[in-house]
């Protein structure tokens, strides 16, 4: 299930940084705007610490972890809705994620170049919201135009639709995002098949120096109160802190490093997590001999759903799945014992997965 987060924000607040410790691939990265032009793909692990209990009681010849995409989008300027400094190219690759990350600035350093010359998360976060209300908003209008001759006609389904556009239109006109948009079930569908941008879900990113890591600062406060009524989420990590650990290959160097921080665990790894829990995603496992492997799902999702992310036979073909629970497998520490203690399920075609179930699928092509 192939699901991409992607990264925005100003220029020159740490996104190129922060994608490399992701990804570890190498985007470039220096002081000054525009530095990144084309947007740089890098598929990241999702850390599952259950995929090592389950290596050890297994013992399999490979494990392999599930993913995400994380695309770095250059950075976004005020205009970036007409076309300024490249806007309408970022917009599209914006259209094209599942969710967006947002980083923002929250560190003073005269030595980094702000875009507008001063540090202020509330109004940078302002001018990206903006731009993107501004291009959904385009949208929206061109979509009102090409359907409201025919509602007018009568055709109820296009009366239905004109109705959501308009009050779309309506909330995007007076600066909010369509995410924070209510609809009655049933009409979001008119809106999710747009891929309108403030319909995405969101975490901002408060890229801080190190003596803020652990608490925030000043800036961080202020951000976190000018979000106070949206639902997204928001994480405190230092990009600059986070480049350090990934030249750090020794397991016990970035824990002693993490230790004099005061940190558990980086905090890239955090926003891995955050993002797959943004993306309302969940895990289910297969495990055997020759692999143990993590597989993305949706949360929701009916047993026969979960097996077509592994083939679209297994779908088409299904009929029952065999569940474990992880706490079970780890307690009696293998299939064969779950199955003497009478814990094995088995899951129908209206089954719903939950999150760490262990599967295997019967299916007949």
């Amino acid at each position: 299930m192939a699901l991409k987060c992607g990264i925005v924000g100003l220029p020159n607040v740490g996104k190129s940084t922060l994608f490399n410790c992701l990804s570890n691939a190498k985007a470039q990265s220096a002081n000054f705007p525009f530095c990144t032009i084309e947007p740089n793909v890098g598929t990241i692990t999702v850390p599952d610490l259950r995929l090592n209990k389950l290596e050890l009681l297994v013992n399999p010849e490979k494990v392999i972890p599930t993913t995400i995409e994380i695309v770095d989008i250059a950075g976004l300027v005020k205009g970036a809705h007409k076309g300024e400094g490249l806007g309408n190219q970022f917009l599209a690759n914006i259209r094209e994620v599942d969710a967006i990350i947002h980083v923002i600035r929250c560190f003073d350093n005269d030595n980094v170049i702000h875009v507008d010359g001063k540090v202020d998360p509330v109004a940078d976060k302002e001018i990206i919201d903006l731009e993107l209300q501004l291009k959904d908003l385009e949208t929206i209008i061109k979509r009102i135009g090409a359907i409201e001759r025919k509602a007018k006609s009568g055709d109820k389904e296009s009366g239905k639709i004109l109705s959501v556009y308009q009050k779309a239109k309506s909330h995007l006109s007076e600066g909010k995002s369509l995410r924070s948009l209510s609809l009655d079930d049933g009409l979001t569908k008119y809106i999710d098949e747009l891929q309108l941008i403030t319909a995405k879900p969101v975490m901002y990113v408060c890229n801080v120096d190190e003596k803020s890591v652990l608490d925030g600062n000043n800036h961080v406060k202020a951000l976190k109160s000018s979000i106070s009524n949206e639902n997204s989420e928001i994480l405190i990590l230092g990009a600059a802190i986070e480049a350090d650990i990934t030249e750090l290959s020794d397991f016990e160097e970035r824990k002693m490093f993490l230790d004099d921080l005061g940190l558990d665990e980086p905090g890239v790894s955090k926003l891995i997590k955050k993002a797959y829990s943004l993306l309302n995603l969940q895990t289910y496992f297969t495990a055997g001999e020759k692999e143990v492997k993590a597989w993305t799902i949706k949360k929701g999702m009916t047993a026969p759903e979960a097996a077509g992310v592994i083939h679209t036979d297994f779908q088409k073909g299904f009929i029952k799945a065999e569940v474990i629970k992880y706490n079970d497998f780890i307690e009696l520490g293998s299939e064969n014992a779950v199955k003497e203690a009478g814990k094995l399920m088995v899951h129908g075609k209206e089954d719903v997965l939950n999150d760490g179930d262990i599967m295997h699928f019967r299916f007949n092509i």
